[in-house]
């Protein structure tokens, strides 16, 4: 198996950062298999989705709708409405398998992947990419 860890700057804001490129350079060349895409941080999460048209404000709002950030949140150290960073993994969860053919990722025409990050205290991620060939 190979394996790297890539690490994205995500500011003090929320955001959905595309990690489309650097998930193509890791494969690159690496013929057929699976790749494991990987956040391990408990208030992140990844998801596949069209970025760039909108849809990435998009999943914010949802996000701020069903996880305000508000003091309703029982786990409450941190800025207000930490705990609803806690509980995004569930809704967005922290790892994807992804196939790769030929050394490119096999999405959809539109699909990118990306990292969903709601906690404006942690500005550092750390992605994991691990791919097993086939």
């Amino acid at each position: 198996m190979k394996t790297t860890t890539v690490t994205v700057n995500t500011g003090r804001r929320e955001c959905v950062v595309d990690l489309t490129a650097d998930v193509s350079r890791f494969v690159a060349g690496s013929g057929d298999g699976l790749l494991s895409v990987f956040v391990p941080h408990a208030t992140a999460g990844l998801a596949i989705l069209e970025l760039g048209s909108g849809s990435d404000d998009d999943l914010l709002a949802a996000l701020a709708e069903l996880l305000p950030a508000d003091d309703r949140w029982r786990h409450a150290h941190g800025s207000r409405g930490h705990g609803r960073s806690h509980v995004l993994p569930a809704l967005v969860p922290p790892s994807l398998t992804i196939p790769v053919l030929a050394g490119r990722p096999a999405l959809g025409t539109w699909q990118s992947i990306a990292l969903v990050d709601l906690n404006v205290d942690n500005p550092d991620r750390t992605v994991r990419l691990s791919f097993l060939p086939g």
